[in-house]
C-alpha cells in the first residue's frame, strides 16, 4: 500500500475531523483522561477552520486513496506551531505520524522559520518519543487548568478589549518576553474580538488573544497574567495552559478554584529564549 502526502483541502474537514476525534479520544481513554476533542463534529469544525485559514499550512496522508491522517502548521508568526497531528487509529504505529511531522518540518525549513514549537499530552509517551526522536527539545511542563471564571481585578492592572492600535505594543511585549512576536495571531484575535490588553502605569504590559486552549497570553509580570485571567468570562475548550514552574501563578489559580486537568510538555526546535516574563502558551505553543 502506497502512502501519499498532499495539501489539505476544504472538503477534507469532515474526514480529518473524524480521525482527529477518534485518535485523541482513543489515546485519552487509554490513559483515563477526557479527550481534547469531544466529538467528531467539533473535530470537523476545528479542522475546517484550519484548512480554510490562509495562515495555516496543511498536509493530508492518504493510503490507497483513503484519508488516514493530517497535520497542520501555524505560519501566522515568525516561529511556527505544529498541530494537531493525528492518524487514524486503524493505521497507527506504521510511521504515518512521523511522515506527517517530517513534512511540516520540511515546510518550516523551506520558509526559513527560526524555530518550531508544539505541545504534547504528558500521558502520551509515544508522541513524546516521536518528537524527541525528530529533534525536538523538552522545555517545560504546562498545567491545563479549567474551572469557573474567577472574576475580580488585580489592583493597579486594568484589562480592556484590544484594538488595531494596540498591535504594535502587544508585539513589543511579546518580544520582551520571548524574543519574537506573535503578531499574526494577535491581529486575528483583534479582528475576532477576543483579544484583551492589560495596562499598568499608563501603558500596555500584557495581552491575551483569548483565555482558551487555542489562545496565548504574554505579560511583563505574573500580575499582568493574573489580571487577564481574572477578567476572563470563561476558559475556552479544555482550559488554559499555565507553566508549572510559575508557582505563584499556578497556586493563585488553584486558590481561585481552577483544577488541573492534565500536564503537557512544551517542545521546541531552533530559536528559543527562556521567557523573561510571564506567559500562557496556546496548544500550538
Amino acid at each position: 500500500m502506497d502512502l501519499v502526502l498532499r495539501p489539505g483541502r476544504a472538503d477534507d474537514a469532515s474526514e480529518c475531523g473524524r480521525i482527529c476525534f477518534e485518535a485523541f479520544s482513543g489515546i485519552a481513554r487509554e490513559h483515563g483522561f477526557p479527550s481534547d476533542v469531544p466529538s467528531a463534529e467539533e473535530g470537523a469544525g476545528m479542522c475546517g477552520t484550519l484548512l480554510n485559514h490562509p495562515g495555516f499550512y496543511s498536509v493530508v496522508a492518504e493510503l490507497d486513496g483513503r484519508v488516514v491522517g493530517s497535520n497542520f502548521l501555524d505560519e501566522r508568526s515568525p516561529v511556527t506551531g505544529v498541530g494537531p497531528v493525528t492518524v487514524d487509529p486503524a493505521t497507527q504505529n506504521g510511521g504515518i505520524g512521523r511522515r506527517l511531522m517530517q513534512d511540516v518540518m520540511r515546510r518550516s525549513a523551506e520558509r526559513q522559520a527560526p524555530g518550531i514549537r508544539l505541545l504534547q499530552s504528558g500521558y502520551h509517551a509515544r508522541s513524546f518519543a516521536l518528537y524527541a526522536g525528530l529533534g525536538f527539545e523538552f522545555r517545560e511542563t504546562m498545567a491545563c487548568l479549567q474551572g469557573q471564571p474567577i472574576g475580580g481585578t488585580v489592583p493597579g492592572y486594568g484589562v480592556r478589549a484590544a484594538t488595531d492600535a494596540d498591535l504594535a505594543a502587544c508585539n513589543e511585549v511579546c518580544r520582551k518576553v520571548h524574543g519574537t512576536d506573535r503578531g499574526g495571531e494577535v491581529a486575528d484575535a483583534i479582528e475576532m474580538g477576543t483579544a484583551r490588553v492589560c495596562e499598568h502605569d499608563g501603558r500596555i504590559t500584557g495581552y491575551a488573544t483569548d483565555l482558551s486552549f487555542f489562545a496565548h497570553a504574554v505579560g511583563e509580570s505574573t500580575e499582568d497574567i493574573r489580571a487577564l485571567i481574572a477578567a476572563a468570562p470563561a476558559f475556552g475548550g479544555p482550559g488554559i495552559l499555565v507553566p508549572a514552574r510559575d508557582t505563584p501563578l499556578l497556586q493563585w489559580c488553584l486558590r481561585h478554584g481552577l483544577k488541573v486537568k492534565q500536564l503537557m510538555s512544551l517542545m521546541t526546535i531552533g530559536f528559543y529564549n527562556e521567557p523573561a516574563g510571564a506567559y500562557l502558551p496556546s496548544i500550538l505553543y
